[in-house]
């Protein structure tokens, strides 16, 4: 199957110039979000998952998911705010600013091997920031998985102390 052909493009959202990929056509598709699954789960299904740690809003579909089918806990990084007992937060750069995520505190250890899962890989900077967060609390990063990868952008130069995997690749915009 091909899942790029059900991954739709929208022009100039969120703001004009960007080609948003919107993941909410493939994940309506039962089959395409079965298969999508699947192979997701084929990377990390004999790594020894004892988390899956999903990147807000659109991890949390397939983390979920894959926590599910490992039979490992899931875990969610958030915004500042959302998360309602005590958290640790990492801010970052970004083009134009900074931006921040958080985890509970209490969230993983250092007995987790986790999965880190986020839809796409763009310039890297919340993945990199989300690494450092499971690191602070202990826990081996086993694998970060994204179901969409924009290579142009080389986020994965960030990540290149982890093992990454994508499922989809796009070279340009």
């Amino acid at each position: 199957m091909d899942i790029k052909k059900l991954i739709r493009d929208v022009p100039d959202f969120p703001i004009k110039g960007i080609v948003f990929k919107d993941i909410t056509t493939l994940i309506k598709n039962a089959e395409g979000f079965d298969y999508t699954l699947d192979k997701l789960y084929n990377l990390c299904n004999n790594k020894g998952i004892t988390k899956v740690v999903g990147i807000e809003s659109r991890g949390f579909i397939f983390g979920g998911a894959l926590a599910h089918k490992l039979g490992a806990g899931f875990v969610p990084i958030r915004k500042p705010g959302k998360l309602p007992a005590d958290t640790i937060k990492f801010t970052y750069e970004l083009e134009y600013g900074s931006d921040s995520i958080e985890i509970h505190k209490d969230a993983l250890d250092k007995n987790d091997k986790v999965l880190l899962h986020d839809d796409l890989l763009a310039t890297g900077g919340t993945m990199e920031a989300a690494c450092n967060l499971v690191e602070k609390l202990g826990a081996r990063i086993e694998l970060i998985s994204f179901v969409i990868e924009l290579d142009f952008l080389k986020g994965r130069e960030k990540l290149k102390n982890y093992q990454v995997h994508s499922l989809i690749h796009y070279d340009s915009e």
